[in-house]
C-alpha cells in the first residue's frame, strides 16, 4: 500500500515524463547554424543550466527534509518512553503503531525521501523547462509572457509540493514539543 508521499511523488514524475516526451516529440529543434542566429532556440544546455540553478528545484526537498527531521526529532523522547510510531515506514515490523526504528535508521530513510524528492522535482522542472523552450521556439515574440508563465507554473508547483511533503510534519513536530514539554520529557 503505497503512502500519500509515494503516490504524490509517483504522480509528478509520471506527469513530468509525459511532458518532456511530448515535448521532445514536437519540439523544433534548431540547427546549429540557426542555433548561434537565434538564441531563443532550443539548447539543452540552457535548460539543464536552468534546472540546476532554479531554487524552485530544491526547495521542496529542503523544506521536506526539515519538517521531517523535526517531527523524528521531537518524536525521540516519546520512544525513549515506550511509546510506538505510527508510520510504518518507521517501524521496526514495517507495521504501523510498533517499535520505531533506531534514530539513525529513521533519519537514513528521511534522507533517501529527501534524494526522491529532489529527483522528482528536477524532473519536474525539467519537462516544465522543455515546454517553455518549445514555447519560446514557436513563439519568439512572446518570450516575455512564455518566461512568466514557466515561473509561475515552477513556483506554484514548488509551493503545492513542499506544502504537501511538509504540512503534517510541521504540525506533529509542533505537537511533539508542546506535549514533551507537558510531560517533563527531554
Amino acid at each position: 500500500m503505497a503512502t500519500r508521499q509515494q503516490y504524490w511523488l509517483r504522480w509528478l514524475a509520471t506527469s513530468a515524463i509525459i511532458s518532456c516526451l511530448l515535448v521532445l516529440a514536437n519540439a523544433p529543434f534548431a540547427s546549429a547554424q540557426e542555433r548561434q542566429e537565434d538564441d531563443q532556440s532550443f539548447s539543452i544546455g540552457g535548460v539543464v543550466k536552468g534546472v540546476i540553478f532554479d531554487p524552485t528545484t530544491y526547495a521542496p526537498a529542503l523544506i521536506s527534509y526539515d519538517a521531517t527531521m523535526r517531527d523524528w526529532n521531537s518524536s525521540q523522547p516519546f520512544f525513549r518512553n515506550g511509546y510506538v510510531e505510527y508510520n510504518a515506514r518507521f517501524t521496526v515490523s514495517g507495521r504501523p503503531n510498533d517499535t520505531a526504528v533506531s534514530y539513525v535508521v529513521g533519519r537514513d530513510q528521511i534522507l533517501k525521501d529527501t534524494l526522491t524528492i529532489l529527483g522528482t522535482s528536477a524532473a519536474q522542472n525539467l519537462s516544465s523547462r522543455l515546454v517553455e523552450s518549445a514555447l519560446l521556439a514557436r513563439f519568439p515574440e512572446h518570450r516575455k509572457v512564455v518566461k512568466t508563465i514557466g515561473w509561475i507554473q515552477r513556483i506554484g508547483l514548488a509551493s503545492l509540493m513542499s506544502y504537501n511533503l511538509s504540512a503534517a510534519h510541521y504540525k506533529q513536530a509542533g505537537y511533539n514539543v508542546t506535549r514533551a514539554r507537558e510531560l517533563g520529557y527531554r
